[in-house]
């Protein structure tokens, strides 16, 4: 049986150009890029072309750009390094962040180095932004807003460009998690003014374990990981080569051929939408789907006796799916934003989330054998 992938928000399909540079990378390049001899020269040269790609991409300064092992990483360093090194004394964040952020943050209450304050967020899961201005106005404090472009649960997005200019017309830092966004988005950093942002390479079809943080040059911290001299002092440990090379090149593919991935997404979530709907009438979606990232899609099932065995079901029909977000076990504990959302709900949310990969074919094959699930 030809299994159907629709949970490409918690990873994507290594692409195989990605994959082909990668592997010449692997075959031919395995000088240290610390060397100053002839091997080691030319790692470096692949990081440095590859750190120019991502700069190019987010138009910002090459020297702006860290590689990380991923989205985590880069989180945790942005805001447990503007606290240490910054003087930030109060973030401002919301209840429907990754955990690696809300964790991030529960470290440093604990830590008692900064207080952490919730912005609201209104029925359909969108930050207030009047309450962003207010808890902005309510203190001198030097204050990080640390704030998700889109949810990666139920897709909704920020407004990306009008946070940027409420932080800075408030004289705070700007932390913002891309991580679901990158690659699908424009983002142009010399117009959007953002002092932090996080990317991973395995949600635009590049390699897992590989990821960026960009800090604004305003911004000057020290080392999060300390080591040797790599990454122009600030994150010890020989370079992951390969994997930085697969980033590069799967950010160059999906920024090149963005608007046409991005027309064929559109159409099956669209399709989706319209035939889940005609044929379970009784469906609802999660947050807000005309203001969300087009590839996800969060589905809101009726109560049903069987409703506890609907992602069992589907992954026995071939069809993976998820719960809520997958990057912290494969077990459905439920979704934190979803119990934020709908506290006192029976339903049962299924998230689908798409590729360019995907067909209308599989489409209807999902919205077919969901009948028999429900």
């Amino acid at each position: 049986m030809s299994r159907i992938f629709l949970d490409n928000s918690a990873t994507t399909p290594l692409d195989p150009v990605v994959l082909g540079a990668m592997t010449e990378v692997m075959a031919n390049n395995y000088g240290n890029p610390s060397s100053i001899h002839a091997e080691g020269r030319q790692a470096r040269a692949l990081i440095e072309n590859a750190r120019k790609t991502v700069a190019n991409a987010l138009n910002c300064s090459i020297g702006e750009i860290f590689f990380t092992s991923g989205g985590t990483e880069a989180n945790n360093m942005a805001l447990k390094n503007s606290v240490r090194d910054l003087g930030v004394t109060r973030i401002i964040s919301s209840p429907l962040e990754h955990h690696c952020v809300l964790h991030s943050l529960d470290a440093i209450k604990m830590a008692e180095t900064a207080t952490v304050e919730m912005v609201k967020i209104d029925a359909k899961g969108h930050v207030e932004l009047d309450d962003l201005r207010r808890l902005l106005a309510a203190s001198n404090e030097k204050t990080l807003v640390s704030l998700m472009h889109a949810n990666n649960e139920i897709g909704n997005l920020l407004p990306l460009e009008e946070v940027a200019a409420i932080c800075e017309e408030a004289g705070a830092l700007f932390h913002c998690d891309t991580v679901q966004t990158m690659g699908y988005f424009p983002i142009d950093l010399a117009a959007t003014r953002l002092s932090f942002l996080s990317g991973s390479a395995h949600k635009f079809y590049g390699p897992k374990g590989v990821g960026f943080v960009y800090i604004s040059n305003d911004n000057i911290i020290k080392p999060y990981l300390d080591g040797g001299a790599q990454e122009r002092n600030m994150r010890g440990g020989t370079e992951n080569i390969y994997g930085i090379v697969g980033l590069a090149k799967a950010l160059e593919l999906a920024v090149a051929e963005r608007e046409e991935r991005a027309g064929k997404i559109r159409n099956l979530k669209d399709h989706f939408i319209r035939s889940i709907k005609a044929t379970y009438p009784e469906v609802a979606f999660n947050g807000d789907p005309d203001n969300a990232h087009y590839k996800v899609l969060s589905v809101s099932f009726p109560e049903s006796s069987k409703g506890d065995l609907l992602l069992m079901n589907l992954d026995l029909n071939g069809i993976s799916a998820s719960g809520g977000s997958a990057c912290s076990s494969g077990i459905d504990v439920g979704s934190h934003v979803i119990g934020h959302l709908h506290p006192d709900s029976k339903r049962h949310t299924v998230r689908f989330s798409f590729s360019h990969h995907n067909t209308i074919e599989e489409v209807d094959e999902v919205i077919a054998k969901l009948g028999g699930m429900l």
